[in-house]
């Protein structure tokens, strides 16, 4: 179980406001359109829910869903389903850090999945639905151990945080059609009975940080 306000004062009280002075390095990624965004890589299980918490964030620019972590170059859908090719389905996000900090994103990621559960989410279980960070930077790898860190002495779950930080090596974006999967597909059972739930608890606890078109 999460304790969602326990999060939100460790992250708070150990600077997890925004901060010029802050910038992250971001090396690999093809996603940099501008010099002054930065990048992030999560997976927090289903990327179609992933993608649909934090494209609606201000400040995030882009959310592309994908696949890290793994052996096999340029996957399919299909292969990472398999759990044999070592890659988690991932978002690649890229970032303003002067309009919401790589400490805000760790906040979402950590208070919109469960990181307790080993390789799996829910009903989806396997490998590619691991809790993990891809870490860009340095900074990225210390802030991300910092906070892990501080939940877990806190006793903010019910559980061991089982998420893995590591460096990012590669990032393989998927295929065209889980791309915005929820807002084109809120018909279908997956949309309606697991993202959009999520997407409404997130929007009620995060409402000071979404676009102000939503």
């Amino acid at each position: 179980m999460i304790a969602e306000a326990a999060i939100a004062v460790i992250l708070f009280a150990s600077g997890c406001a925004r901060s010029d002075s802050e910038h992250f390095h971001n090396i690999g990624s093809s996603t940099m359109a501008n010099d002054s965004f930065e990048v992030a890589t999560f997976g927090a299980g289903c990327f179609w829910c992933t993608e649909a918490i934090f494209s609606r964030l201000d400040g995030v620019i882009s959310v592309v869903p994908g696949y890290s972590g793994g052996h096999v170059p340029n996957p399919t859908y299909e292969q990472v389903c398999t759990g044999r090719t070592g890659h988690a389905e991932v978002c690649q996000i890229t970032f303003d850090p002067k309009r919401i900090s790589y400490d805000e994103l760790l906040e979402v990621f950590w208070k919109t999945h469960d990181p307790t559960t080993p390789n799996r989410q829910g009903n989806d279980v396997g490998t590619q639905y691991r809790s993990v960070i891809f870490y860009h930077s340095d900074a990225q790898r210390q802030r991300a151990e910092h906070y892990k860190r501080l939940l877990t002495e806190s006793g903010a779950f019910d559980a061991p945080i089982v998420t893995e930080i590591v460096p990012f090596e590669q990032f393989w974006p998927a295929e065209e059609y889980h791309r915005n999967y929820f807002e084109r597909n809120p018909e279908k059972a997956y949309c309606a009975l697991v993202i959009r739930p999520k997407v409404e608890k997130f929007e009620k606890v995060f409402r000071s940080k979404l676009r102000q078109a939503q």
